[in-house]
């Protein structure tokens, strides 16, 4: 005789599993904005730049954070970035505060 499944068991299960999931993300996202420093932003700040770079249609400005962030997980990090003349503004530098560089 087959055993009878216990879908509500299994539905539990896989609810308990998706919290943990997301529980898991939202730390690990906090645990990004922090070394990252942007807990140094004030809350608007922090969004205002997020839904910014989540707009943006500028392939190439894309591509240039992407390469930011990957060497940041590599270990090069903020301090790495600062050295090679980073503008704290997510882009290129351009206009006067190249020429103030």
């Amino acid at each position: 005789m087959r055993k009878v499944r216990d879908y509500d068991a299994e539905l539990k299960a896989l609810g308990d599993k998706a919290r943990a999931l997301k529980a898991k993300k939202v730390q690990q996202l906090g645990e990004l904005v922090t070394s990252t420093g942007a807990d140094a932003l004030d809350p608007d700040m922090l969004a205002g730049v997020l839904l910014a770079a989540v707009g943006s249609a500028n392939a190439e400005e894309k591509e240039a954070w992407r390469s930011r962030g990957a060497a940041f997980f590599q270990g090069r990090g903020r301090k790495a970035w600062r050295r090679t003349g980073g503008d704290g503004k997510g882009g290129k530098q351009t206009g006067a505060s190249e020429e103030q560089a």
